[in-house]
């Protein structure tokens, strides 16, 4: 299977951009028409033009779980102080789903340390 740098580098970026809702037409094992979606009709590859970078999606990420479980400390103290609005049922959710999400955090976080190490560990 004889696949061009050009296309494979066309066909992940329009997987990149299926993934993220936006389409757009794609022709494969051709650049040509791709101009605009980061492929020059020289073949040189321009930076991705994704308005957000991976720095604010994981600072989006981390303080979406620091939401999570301040609600679920809120709704702990009111449940504790005998708030009639809030049920034990409310309460259990919202403390299962905060550590959830911290354990999901937990876990990206020790995959991050052990890809830095494997690059880190890489002979240059």
């Amino acid at each position: 299977m004889n696949i061009s740098t050009n296309s494979l580098y066309a066909q992940m970026q329009s997987m990149s951009l299926e993934a993220t809702g936006n389409r757009l037409p794609t022709m494969p094992n051709s650049a040509q028409g791709l101009e605009g979606v980061g492929v020059s009709g020289n073949g040189i590859s321009s930076v991705n033009g994704s308005s957000s970078d991976f720095g604010n999606l994981l600072k989006d990420a981390l303080d979406k779980v620091s939401e999570t479980q301040l609600e679920a400390g809120r709704l702990k103290s009111a449940f504790e102080m005998g708030d009639h609005n809030i049920t034990l049922a409310q309460t259990m959710v919202a403390s299962s789903k905060a550590g959830l999400a911290f354990d999901g955090a937990v876990q990206v976080r020790n995959k991050f340390v052990e890809a830095y190490k494997e690059v880190m560990s890489m002979p240059v």
